[in-house]
């Protein structure tokens, strides 16, 4: 009888012992539904980080991605967000198309209890945003201006296209390029700034129109993004300027690295959009199955240059053609 009471003893902590584990791993395994947005699918940028958001939630398992593309307007954008509040997703991944004209959608949603985590550009008008995770935008725009002074030490003139307006990445690169530039501005002169919407079509007809009314060349053209900058390549190609006016661009897309092995483009930043995606997936996910809190809102990644010297570095060099 004592041996039976053991047995009994022994299984009945077994069994209190296993129930904590067994809840752990119902919410470890909970499936979520994810709704996922872009600014533009259109953008090889946007593209690539949609994909690696994909691979993530296929790596952690039981998540279902809702894709969205804001097709480069805000209302579209806001409208995905409203119809996924409707549909009760439980969580947001966000990269806004304008971080203001999204603040009142990204509102909604927070307002009804849908954690939000966005990614690349912050919705800083929004306090109850999960979190934010990023390439500081302001030091990548500062590596180009650096890397112009390398290359320059004597003073350059610069040509300077610009982001989409309103876009927080773009005013961020245009201050940091300013940023290193000012310093010195007596020697480092801006000879045509513009916004080229981070286009390649309208980086290629920007930089054609410029280069016609200049009346001596820029010895740097410095892209807000790497678009921007093939299309100014066309521009350069169509006129023998290669090697004449260095190019510098910023995403470090396969095309533009692949660019600069060819010695055709100077350099581009590379800011991780991988890595970004990938971090911002995995704190939401953290937040929605363990109740687990950010251990930072903001976490911003350091933009490097890229050049023909350290293409190693580049996160998408695998993908050079």
């Amino acid at each position: 009888m004592k041996a039976i009471n053991r047995r009994l003893a022994l299984f009945a902590a077994a069994a209190w012992l296993v129930v904590p584990t067994c809840s752990s791993a119902l919410a470890e395994t909970k499936h979520l539904t994810i709704l996922a947005t872009f600014p533009d699918m259109a953008f090889p940028f946007f593209t690539h980080m949609m994909a690696q958001v994909k691979a993530e939630a296929a790596k952690i398992g039981g998540i279902d991605i809702i894709e969205a593309d804001g097709q480069r307007s805000s209302p579209k954008q806001t409208a995905d967000i409203e119809a996924a509040i409707t549909k009760g997703v439980d969580g947001m991944f966000l990269d806004p198309n304008e971080v203001d004209a999204l603040a009142p959608a990204v509102q909604e949603a927070v307002d009804a209890k849908i954690p939000v985590v966005t990614v690349d550009r912050r919705v800083a008008k929004v306090p109850g945003v999960l979190a934010h995770v990023g390439a500081d935008n302001v030091k990548g725009g500062e590596a180009q201006g650096e890397l112009v002074m390398k290359l320059f030490p004597n003073g350059a003139k610069v040509m300077n296209l610009q982001g989409q307006s309103g876009a927080s990445p773009a005013i961020d690169r245009n201050k940091g390029l300013h940023n290193a530039l000012d310093k010195a501005a007596d020697k480092y002169k801006f000879v045509f700034e513009d916004t080229a919407g981070f286009d390649r079509a309208k980086g290629l007809s920007m930089t054609e129109t410029a280069l016609d009314a200049m009346k001596s060349l820029p010895d740097v053209i410095v892209c807000a993004n790497d678009d921007m900058a093939l299309g100014a390549l066309e521009a350069l190609k169509s006129r023998n300027l290669i090697g004449k006016v260095k190019l510098i661009g910023f995403d470090a897309l396969p095309e533009a690295l692949g660019q600069i092995k060819a010695g055709n483009m100077t350099a581009t930043i590379e800011q991780s959009p991988g890595e970004q995606s990938q971090k911002a997936l995995d704190i939401l996910v953290a937040y929605l199955r363990e109740g687990k809190q950010p251990a930072e809102k903001v976490t911003l990644l350091t933009p490097i240059a890229i050049t023909k010297d350290n293409l190693d570095k580049a996160e998408r060099l695998n993908e050079v053609k």
